[in-house]
This record gives C-alpha cells, structure tokens and sequence, in this order.
C-alpha cells in the first residue's frame, strides 16, 4: 500500500510540474496539487491507524 500512494505522489507531482512548465496546461498543475494534498492526507491517515 504504501508503494502505491508513494507511486501516485510522483505522478502527481510530475503532472503538477507539466502544468507549471507549459502555459497551457495550467489547469493540468492545478489538477496535480490537488490531487497531491489528498493523496498525501489519505496516506497519512491510513498509516496513522494501521500504527494503532
């Protein structure tokens, strides 16, 4: 499980770069941000109660 969150916040954060580097897609950055944060908070919450 946790390969998989640490997996999916690299390619949050490789989306959220994308979007920043091309004027275009910055809605693509924006995506990746938000998506980043909940991914982050999910992973954090399911580690701190599997440590319960």
């Amino acid at each position: 499980m946790l390969i998989l969150i640490i997996l999916l916040l690299v390619l949050w954060l490789i989306a959220t770069v994308v979007g920043f580097a091309f004027e275009g897609l910055m809605w693509l950055a924006i995506i990746g941000i938000i998506l980043f944060v909940g991914t982050a908070a999910i992973g954090f919450i399911r580690r701190k109660a599997l440590r319960r």
